[in-house]
């Protein structure tokens, strides 16, 4: 695969409150303003309201060269400047339908945001350019772009039920534009997309996070634990405090293969205090820099990301992420292609191939919090479900589509990932008997094996109202979610109760109306 850019944000966001223990705010801003001086790097200082209002903050990011942007949770100052009641237990309450826009009407969340952009412009003297959030609707992100021209905006990585937040089915990493209908999608056209790149946070570990608590016994854990970049995770599943985690990141992942551009955001909020958060942020700076010395990498500020991306692409442009092993060296690899169409993925354990997941993206299939106004604490993002490895899992099975021939598991001894040029992703894939070629395109996944080659698809779920009511069609299959009917077609080969039959060696799913032939 061909050479492309990696780039790493160092976004640091600021709260003014910790409500659920006492600790000093102050100290981790200082430390991280003193480590990037020490080693010449610019980084993001994302400001929540109530910062804003703390002259303290602002004393110490005036004349550093690092760009200040805002970070948009919406706390008690904020509501009751704006008019609003407060409705939270504390003056930052984390619980959704209080702490984030989804929480609010879209004219309330208007009037937050320009009571948010104002104090930050009667603080610094001009509008920001970046704003991030764990999640941003995409009435919010729409009025952030064409009222507010910011530059570039940042959203969580995926997850289940973490925090009480479920953002599930995205475009895995690197940035995308929203759709101007569901800010957890890219736009499928210029005309339906915010013109707004948003970069997943984060630095989620491509290969163990998907699964993580996963029992095939049991089904998928309520809540998702954490495996990322953050510098305060050193459990023995890994992350951003263990250092041999950290080391197969930067080698595995950032400098690996790639698509478009690789990305990561390093950094960490300063409510977790900086004794948590200095061993694994001392250890990953010195790393960077050292990678950026090099030449490996790109550390740049979010809003300079933001207009690279948009100088370069005018439309989300496909992506891949790719770990052809894992920090542990147990034999697993996982590779994501994202296209403005869908997203997959395909994953390797104990010798065994199958595609892990599988998601639509479709303008018309809009967000819940839209128009409406999010109620409980836990809020929801997702897209559609054509394959879920980890929702599905369940009842003694682990959900996927996995290559079968005859009756057995195909055995996968090789699997090699290219840029095939055009955007498109080639994965080859070789057994004992033959060689499987995998190509990914922005709508179509092709399947296809050596002459004389046969294999096939078994579809394998343990539970998932999805598949248990979906229609199988010879050429289609037809899914429902949350009430939405969507399809996913195949212009070759075909449908056959749980598997799918390849048309001479060759199955292609279509996400359009066509799909390449030859």
């Amino acid at each position: 695969m061909q050479k492309c850019p990696a780039i790493v944000n160092i976004v640091n966001f600021i709260r003014a409150v910790e409500p659920r223990v006492s600790m000093d705010l102050y100290e981790p801003v200082r430390e991280q303003l003193a480590l990037l001086e020490k080693y010449g790097l610019r980084g993001t200082f994302l400001l929540q309201y109530d910062a804003l209002l703390d002259e303290t903050y602002a004393g110490m990011l005036r004349g550093t060269p690092h760009e200040i942007g805002v970070w948009l949770e919406i706390m008690e100052p904020l509501v009751k400047d704006c008019g609003l009641a407060w409705r939270g237990r504390f003056p930052w309450d984390w619980h959704s339908h209080v702490g984030f826009s989804v929480g609010y009407t879209p004219e309330e969340r208007e009037r937050l945001i320009d009571r948010l952009m104002e104090q930050f412009r009667a603080v610094f003297g001009v509008y920001p350019k970046s704003a991030g959030s764990w999640m941003i609707d995409a009435h919010s992100l729409a009025y952030l772009a064409d009222t507010y021209h910011i530059s570039a905006s940042a959203n969580c990585k995926e997850q289940w039920g973490t925090d009480g937040y479920t953002i599930w089915g995205g475009y895995y990493n690197q940035a995308y534009y929203p759709s101007r209908t569901n800010a957890l999608a890219p736009g499928g056209s210029a005309e339906t997309q915010i013109p707004l790149p948003v970069f997943r946070m984060l630095g989620s570990d491509p290969v163990l996070q998907y699964d993580y608590g996963l029992s095939t016994d049991t089904g998928a854990a309520a809540v998702q634990g954490v495996i990322t970049l953050e510098p305060v995770y050193t459990g023995s599943a890994g992350g951003g405090g263990v250092p041999a985690w950290v080391d197969w990141f930067f080698d595995e992942v950032m400098t690996g293969c790639c698509l478009s551009f690789n990305y990561a955001q390093a950094g960490q909020e300063n409510s977790f205090g900086w004794p948590a958060m200095k061993n694994g942020l001392i250890y990953q700076i010195e790393e960077l820099s050292a990678l950026s010395k090099a030449g490996k990498i790109r550390i740049e500020t979010l809003a300079e990301s933001g207009d690279w991306f948009r100088s370069k692409y005018p439309l989300t442009p496909n992506s891949a992420t790719t770990a052809l092993s894992d920090w542990k060296n147990e034999g697993k690899r996982s590779v994501w292609f994202c296209s403005r169409k869908y997203r997959v993925n395909f994953y390797s354990e104990g010798g065994t191939f199958w595609l892990r997941d599988l998601m639509m993206f479709d303008d018309t299939y809009a967000e819940r919090y839209l128009r409406d106004t999010c109620t409980n604490e836990n809020m929801t993002y997702d897209n559609l479900p054509v394959i879920d490895g980890n929702r599905w899992s369940g009842r003694g099975k682990r959900a996927g589509w996995y290559f079968r021939r005859g009756g057995e598991v195909l055995a996968v001894k090789d699997c090699v990932v290219e840029d095939a040029g055009g955007g498109e992703l080639r994965l080859l894939l070789r057994t004992d008997d033959g060689r499987i070629t995998i190509t990914c395109r922005t709508d179509s996944l092709e399947i296809r094996a050596d002459a004389g080659f046969d294999f096939h698809l078994e579809m394998v779920w343990g539970a998932s109202a999805e598949m248990d009511g979906a229609g199988i069609g010879e050429r289609e299959l037809k899914l429902r979610h949350e009430g939405f009917a969507y399809e996913v077609r195949l212009s070759s080969g075909f449908f056959r109760n749980r598997t799918v039959v390849p048309e001479g060696g060759r199955c292609c799913l279509s996400f359009s109306p066509s799909c390449p032939s030859w």
